[in-house]
Formats: C-alpha cells, structure tokens, sequence
C-alpha cells in the first residue's frame, strides 16, 4: 500500500456519482491508516464553502459531510488556488482546515516517495 494518497477531485453536484467515490475512496485510506490528501478542483471547488457538501445527495452512499469530516480530521484537504479565484473564494468564505494552495504544492505532494495519485 502506498504510504500516502493524493486524491483531487474535479467534479461537484453536476457529477454526484465520480465525487463522492472520491471522497468515499479518500476516507477509506484514511480508515486503512494513509497519509491522505483531498484537493477540490473545479467544480468540487463548492464543497468548500460551508453547506455545499451537503447539497450533494447520493442514494446508498455515506453523506459529503461525514466524509468532509473525516477528511478534515485525519488528513489534508486543499482547495486549488485558481479554483478558488476563479469563484470569487478566500479564507474567510471556506471551511475552516481548508487550505488554498497551488499547482506547485500539488506536484509536490504527488511527488513525494510512497505517494499514488488518483484523479476523480
């Protein structure tokens, strides 16, 4: 198993099935004991903003903000900095543990040893 994962997920409500398998997927690591890293891009830049997460509805499926959650409180989750900009987001409009961070910080993660990356 890889040490650590990096999950970004691009999608948001348009695409309800392919973003929460991301989240449900990043949880599961955190459960199996990774390093984990959740970035929203995109349209996943919304689950960002307090509420959002809950707008999306998934029959069978653990809700987004149980998954957020977990997230936020064993691993890392970023929201992209020209995502955020793009939407008219700062700190003050987001989650609190979320960070902004870049491309570069991404890269960086993805290419740190023991590191898998997986695109959602």
């Amino acid at each position: 198993m890889a040490d650590r994962l990096v999950v970004k997920v691009t999608c948001g409500t348009d695409d309800p099935e392919r973003a929460n398998q991301a989240f449900t997927v990043a949880s599961a690591a955190v459960a199996a004991g990774a390093s984990v890293s959740l970035w929203l891009t995109g349209e996943a830049a919304w689950f960002a903003v307090p509420g959002r997460a809950s707008e999306l509805s998934l029959p069978h499926a653990t809700p987004l903000p149980e998954l957020l959650d977990v997230l936020l409180q064993a691993g890392t989750v970023t929201l992209c900095t020209q995502c955020a900009a793009r939407r008219s987001l700062t700190e003050q409009d987001i989650v609190p543990g979320i960070r902004i961070a870049g491309a570069a910080v991404f890269v960086e993660e993805t290419l740190t040893e023991g590191a898998q990356a997986l695109v959602y």
